[in-house]
């Protein structure tokens, strides 16, 4: 899969999470997938709700068109946003070549 893709109106892409960072960011690309630090420790779930919350501040919807569909107890996760018409122009280059 490539970093992102659109599929039925919806964004879908692979992330690469690293908790316990000290701000919560994208940083750019990590073996294919999108790193992205969050604060929040990987603890009952805590990772992928700031995770969540901080792809739906990112792209300006709500946390409930946000959903992690695989890799809930992974670093690895495949995440779709539901509802996006385009991209934040700071999304697409972080993930450009250089």
């Amino acid at each position: 899969m490539a970093a992102y893709k659109f599929e039925e109106g919806n964004l879908l892409f692979c992330c690469y999470l690293q908790p316990k960072a000290s701000r919560s960011e994208i940083v750019g690309l990590h073996d294919n997938a999108i790193k992205i630090r969050v604060t929040a420790p990987p603890v009952d779930g805590k990772a992928n709700a700031a995770l969540i919350k901080f792809l739906a501040g990112y792209f300006g919807t709500a946390s409930k068109a946000v959903e992690i569909v695989s890799g809930q107890h992974s670093r690895r996760k495949r995440v779709r946003v539901r509802g996006l018409l385009s991209l934040p122009d700071e999304f697409i280059s972080l993930l450009a070549p250089e």
